[in-house]
């Protein structure tokens, strides 16, 4: 009897054993695991630059780098013109680049005019994303944004749904900066390629106000009595031909796609003015632009083939995809 108590108390003193050392051992494990975890050092600061800073959507952008920075352990600053103006846009920049920041998400108010300022803070050793609208003759090291050439395909498939595929539309656009340039292509080719009963009838530039896109659809109504449907490839403009559309006086609808998620493009499409809008990725776009900025300036990045044959720090491009708004979904998109 004895001689099995004791067998007993041997087995639970070696089974105590091996479970404080398991223990240990994963207490070791994480402590290690968290002393690798991304964290910035003091004074490490990131940058976010937009055009039209004061819109809403890049309210969505900024939360997502918020995130990130708060991730990271890191700070960063909100800065961009206030106007929609390229020279504007380029003397921020320059003034950024004066701060030797950690590194720089742009938002490029054209793919041209800023490419400049761009190669600038790259060569002095900041590292350069940008997101929403590209540069792509810069030395930045990745975009990441929309497929906005799909979105515009994607915005033409809702306007063929909603017309049965016949009938004139129109495009209300911000010509000469590249993300709207594509949306609008998109469009284009898709109702040329796939639907022979529909005809774009003419492409408008709002210059970003909603009042101008109003005052165009209410032209474009004029010079065309039948027009059926309006896409336009921006948020404000999204809102002005939606007025003009709830303010129209005959038996037909006009159709109006707009683009992005703020509170009044929501509100219209529950009222009926918006028929549609497409919904971006934006909290993506700021969140991966930070992560994309730190690893880069922490040189933790694994340099792989780009579509160019060279060898690129990150992917050269993102799609932080898209959604389609519509009345059945609408609630699901308003701010929780």
């Amino acid at each position: 009897m004895k001689k099995t108590t004791l067998l007993y108390l041997v087995l639970i003193a070696a089974f105590l054993a091996y479970a404080a050392r398991h223990v240990y051992t994963n207490q070791v494990g994480e402590s290690a695991f968290r002393s690798q975890e991304l964290r910035g050092e003091l004074g490490e600061n990131y940058v976010m630059v937009t055009f039209l800073s004061g819109i809403e959507y890049w309210k969505s952008c900024l939360k997502g780098f918020e995130d990130a920075a708060d991730a990271l352990n890191v700070s960063i600053e909100y800065r961009g013109a206030t106007q929609y103006d390229a020279r504007e846009q380029t003397t921020v920049l320059e003034q950024i680049i004066a701060k030797k920041p950690a590194g720089i998400a742009i938002s490029a108010i054209d793919p041209d005019s800023l490419t400049g300022v761009i190669n600038k803070a790259v060569d002095a050793g900041i590292p350069v994303v940008l997101f929403d609208s590209g540069a792509p003759g810069s030395k930045a090291y990745s975009f990441l944004g929309t497929d906005n050439y799909a979105a515009g395909g994607s915005a033409a498939q809702q306007m063929a749904g909603l017309l049965d595929g016949k009938g004139k539309v129109a495009v209300i656009t911000l010509p000469n900066q590249q993300n709207h340039d594509e949306r609008t292509r998109g469009f284009q080719d898709e109702i040329k390629q796939r639907y022979p009963g529909m005809e774009v009838i003419a492409v408008e530039d709002d210059k970003g106000d909603a009042m101008v896109a109003k005052g165009l659809t209410q032209s474009l109504l004029k010079r065309y009595p039948d027009l059926a449907g309006v896409f336009v490839t921006e948020a404000a403009g999204g809102k002005g031909a939606g007025e003009a559309a709830r303010e129209l006086e005959r038996a037909e609808k006009l159709h109006v796609i707009a683009f992005d998620t703020d509170k009044d493009t929501l509100d219209m499409i529950r009222e009926g003015s918006i028929s549609a809008t497409i919904a971006q990725g934006s909290w993506n776009m700021g969140y991966w632009s930070l992560q994309y900025l730190f690893h880069l300036h922490h040189n933790l990045t694994i340099p792989s083939p780009a579509a160019s044959g060279e060898v690129a720090p990150l992917p050269v491009r993102v799609d932080t995809g898209i959604s389609v708004v519509t009345p059945e979904n609408v609630d699901d998109y308003y701010a929780k």
